[in-house]
């Protein structure tokens, strides 16, 4: 009976192999046609138990290994037996007990791997999970990302739209100032020079909220002046 395969060899595949061992030998005993081929073989069988015994004690097997105990026990007595029928008599035993520790040995062994792949299947779904649940936080980052971007790009927008709300203001402001003070200076009759616009198209929307106040503020105070040296000019 051959050993249940598990990806690295375990005590229980090494304890098979012994007791596998243990088995053929003690079949070759009660095959035999004389005593001494029997005490041969039948010691063989009990080295072969006595080597699996470690290992059956490592991999768990009691069953497996109380048969071996008991397969030993037996064969211990043939080395002392005088006829080959009393020596037989022992080996038959043995040879049903070790052909029992086999198939104890199978199960454990068979009881092992479902134990590893259960525990690797386990440890495979939680690298599963693991591995969705850092795409979904990779997911989570790249989305607060495009969500921060969009926040910016439509702060920008914001901000600019309030820039150029400012500028008209302003600019409608000289433009009702100019022509106030145009129709000031008409009124009083006084020889004057024209007041006209004299900001440049310069486009403001890249200056900051305070410069573009900054700016309007020092023409306003540009126009205002030169309209009082107007005024004050006047005959």
């Amino acid at each position: 009976m051959a050993s249940v395969a598990i990806n690295a060899q375990t005590d229980c595949d090494v304890a098979n192999s012994y007791l596998v061992n243990a088995y053929s030998h003690v079949k070759d005993a009660y095959d035999s046609n004389n005593i001494s081929h029997l005490k041969y073989y039948a010691n063989r069988s009990v080295e072969s138990f006595k080597l699996s015994k470690e290992t059956l004690i490592t991999c768990g097997c009691k069953i497996a290994l109380n048969l071996a105990n008991k397969g030993i026990d037996l064969l211990a007595k043939v080395e002392y037996v005088e006829t080959y029928e009393d020596g037989r008599f022992y080996v038959k035993r043995a040879r049903d007990i070790s052909k029992e520790s086999v198939i104890e040995i199978d199960k454990c062994s068979l009881a092992l791997y479902n134990n590893t792949a259960n525990e690797s299947k386990e440890l495979s779904d939680l690298q599963h999970e693991q591995l969705a649940l850092k795409q979904q936080q990779e997911a989570l980052k790249l989305k607060e990302k495009q969500i921060k971007t969009k926040l910016a790009q439509q702060k920008e927008k914001a901000l600019t739209l309030e820039k150029k709300q400012l500028i008209i203001s302003y600019n409608n402001a000289i433009t009702s100032n100019i022509k106030t003070y145009n129709d000031a200076l008409k009124i009083c009759d006084c020889s004057y020079e024209t007041i006209e616009n004299i900001i440049s198209s310069e486009d403001m929307t890249s200056k900051s909220i305070a410069d573009i106040r900054r700016f309007y503020t020092n023409n306003l105070k540009i126009l205002a002046s030169n309209y009082l040296s107007e005024l004050n000019a006047c005959h």
